[in-house]
């Protein structure tokens, strides 16, 4: 496809933007998702350490980098496509093509560099099997996710959400050459842990995506069911953040953290279950949602010390 017809694919709605001129490097950096580019960095770091192999520091250096650009520009891409949905929601309307500080073929054109150069430089860096899973990444959730899943269906955020779990085993395959069960079990916990999540955050913003005309969970199958839902994700996350003691490659550190947070994410799920009006319910859905939050960063942060640092103790002989 070419540039010319992926400018003019963009939906009608976003012509508003189109009068805006280059923004500042603010701008543009706002368009990789910053937040989620930490989030990438961090889980792909953990793969890299619970790997077996051996790379420079350098080429690890490089390719963490080059994973961070690819979900960066994928982010960007999703911006790029996603102009007229922000434009209408308030907690995305100062994004910088909605608020017109960047034209929306500027922002496709700075996606498609950085995804290409960022793929490129992986595979010169490393190898071509990790920088063939990063570019299935940006794909899938440019193209895939944002494209056609996220107006689609409900279930948008689960199949949409292999895209964020892929980076632990970008990481393995940076390091290895393979993919191996380590990376593919964090890649199984982030999977899970996606829709309790961004369920919970969707039940607070349930308006604002029915006024975009997003098919989010509770605007389809309605709050009841999608706090049942997050119930029984949670349960499933629950005993799955496990599975990396019980592989021999989470120690004790880990395996306390991962029973306690464990514990309370189901706690925090049955809050959400029995608050369902006013105040209270959104208390109970932005606590999961921050909770959860710090659950994720605590299993990997353990994993990261035991496996990083040399923390790493046994729990089964």
């Amino acid at each position: 496809m070419s540039m010319t017809s992926l400018t003019n694919a963009i939906p009608a709605e976003s012509e508003a933007f189109a009068p805006a001129a280059g923004g500042d490097v603010r701008d543009y950096f706002a368009l990789l998702k910053p937040r989620v580019m930490v989030l990438v960095i961090f889980t792909a770091l953990v793969g890299m350490v619970v790997s077996h192999g051996h790379v420079s520091p350098v080429i690890a250096g490089i390719s963490l980098l080059m994973i961070a650009v690819g979900a960066g520009a994928s982010g960007c891409l999703n911006m790029w496509w996603d102009a007229d949905i922000d434009a209408v929601m308030t907690r995305t309307a100062k994004r910088p093509i909605p608020d017109g500080r960047i034209r929306p073929d500027e922002a496709l054109s700075f996606g498609l560099v950085l995804s290409v150069g960022s793929v490129l430089i992986l595979g010169l860096a490393a190898n071509w099997l990790a920088a063939g899973l990063l570019a299935f990444t940006i794909v899938f959730y440019a193209v895939i996710y944002s494209m056609w899943l996220k107006r689609a269906t409900a279930q948008n955020i689960v199949i949409g959400g292999a895209a964020g779990a892929l980076p632990p085993v970008i990481g393995q395959a940076v390091i290895s050459g393979t993919v191996g069960i380590e990376s593919l079990v964090l890649f199984a916990i982030i999977f899970i842990w996606t829709p309790p999540h961004f369920w919970a955050l969707a039940l607070v913003k349930a308006g604002e995506y029915a006024k975009a005309g997003i098919p989010m969970m509770p605007n389809v199958a309605g709050p009841a069911s999608t706090r049942r839902q997050i119930v029984y994700y949670t349960l499933l996350l629950a005993p799955l953040s496990l599975a990396p003691v019980a592989l021999g490659f989470g120690g004790l550190v880990y395996a306390v953290i991962a029973l306690l947070g464990g514990l309370g994410m189901l706690a925090f799920s049955v809050q959400v279950l029995r608050n369902r009006e006013g105040e209270a319910e959104k208390r109970a859905a932005m606590g999961m949602f921050a909770f959860s939050i710090l659950y994720l960063f605590l299993l990997f942060a353990a994993l990261l010390a035991e496996q990083g640092l040399g923390l790493f103790r046994p729990v089964l002989a």
